[in-house]
């Protein structure tokens, strides 16, 4: 008998987990789901700019080969444009490195670093690919609070209680996936501080900077830290609704001279996956140089606002449900009254979701949520399926109690 490697044993990735297995085997049998699990525009008729596509497919036959490791130089020339327009300090197109996916690079940037023993810093809530590519590189996760009380921001206080000798990072997602928070400068400023009083790099997920509402302002972390060093990490899966296309990168800033050994460790492996996918390379210029058509969906009257809106205001009716209204990104991530409920196992909670009304979230857990009590919407499908899905919601929560059953 061949067995999975024990470097599995404590790794999870439940936006495609047990529940949408079970999903996926439901649907097999002919059963249709609503599917509110996974942030994948295109099923939900997100297009790609048009300008996108027309450029690609007149490069397409100037990509058949390699690239550069890191990347084209017309991307990461766009790419560094880009950082500048962040006020990320210190970048050369030589910090740049493109990936297939920002999936890839936080894959890369955690073996690069770990040793067996050495920690992270990661968000609770996190996007589990963190946690996951960390333990897998021998590190060990560390998972601090965000405070639902205060918008989801970061609790300062849990981060330094955290930190101890073997602390070699933190992470920051921000616009947050799951719970579409935004930070706001002051936060960003006291991580900073808490990265500069212990030493530690700073990995900060902005994928979705671009996909912010209400009047808000992304502030990319590395601007405000020029004497740390930071890897930010960004891409065009979400703001130009080309998931597939699997194109992100990651930018290095700030005081290089202190992580000379780890940049040589990344360029390692970067160079030993050859390079990312070219003809996704090829347009990453045409992307960030044009007119940013995301924009159209995020204010009043845009898709996304108003999917926002419906769906927010109808979860929040709900008796035993309350949800914090996410300013960024197309996630919200309400709570529970488990009391009411009597919920304790939150997976079972979404199975049992699924099975009476065939609706497939994905429970709080799956984002390292250690309380039974949360789980995350997807806001990308029409208002009339979200309607659809928040009034089986409701029905399905005026009689469910999960110890009774």
């Amino acid at each position: 008998m061949f067995k999975k490697s024990s470097k599995l044993n404590n790794v999870l990735y439940d936006v495609r987990g047990p529940v949408v297995d079970e999903a996926e085997r439901m649907e097999s049998s002919g059963v249709q789901i609503l599917k509110l699990n996974i942030g994948n525009p295109a099923p939900f008729g997100f297009r790609t700019p048009d300008e996108v596509i027309y450029d690609m497919r007149q490069q397409l036959t100037e990509c058949e080969g390699y690239s550069p490791a890191k990347g084209l130089f017309a991307a990461r020339k766009a790419i560094m444009q880009y950082a500048q327009l962040k006020n990320i300090p210190n970048v050369t197109i030589e910090d740049i490195y493109t990936g297939n996916g920002v999936s890839e690079l936080i894959n890369l940037s955690m073996s690069a670093l770990l040793d067996d023993g050495d920690e992270i810093l990661i968000p609770s809530p996190d996007y589990p690919l963190w946690t996951a590519c960390a333990t897998l590189a021998g590190g060990k996760a560390v998972h601090y609070l965000c405070d639902e009380q205060a918008d989801w921001y970061p609790d300062l206080a849990d981060i330094r209680k955290k930190i101890t000798r073997h602390t070699k990072a933190i992470v920051i997602i921000n616009p947050n996936n799951p719970t579409g928070a935004l930070y706001p400068k002051e936060v960003l400023e006291g991580i900073v501080e808490i990265a500069r009083q212990h030493h530690l790099i700073i990995f900060s997920d902005e994928i979705y900077d671009r996909l912010v509402m209400d009047g808000g302002e992304h502030i990319s972390i590395a601007s405000l830290a020029p004497d740390l060093f930071c890897v930010t990490f960004s891409g065009l899966s979400k703001s130009h609704m080309i998931a597939g296309f699997r194109i992100g990168w990651m930018i290095l800033s700030g005081n290089k001279a202190i992580a000379q050994d780890y940049i040589e460790g990344i360029r390692m492996l970067s160079n030993m996956r050859l390079c990312s996918n070219v003809p996704a390379q090829s347009i990453v210029q045409t992307a960030l140089g044009g007119y940013q058509s995301v924009s159209n969906y995020l204010t009043p009257g845009g898709r996304i606002y108003e999917q926002r809106e419906c769906i927010y205001q109808a979860l929040k009716d709900i008796p035993g449900l309350s949800v914090v209204k996410p300013k960024a990104a197309f996630y919200m991530f309400p709570k529970l009254d488990v009391k009411k409920f009597h919920i304790t196992n939150d997976e079972q909670f979404a199975l049992d979701l699924l099975r009476d009304k065939k609706i497939l979230l994905i429970h709080g857990g799956g984002f390292h949520w250690e309380q039974p009590d949360h789980f995350r919407v997807v806001y990308l499908p029409r208002i009339e399926v979200l309607k659809e899905s928040a009034d089986k919601i409701a029905d399905f929560l005026s009689y469910y109690q999960q110890n009774l059953r």
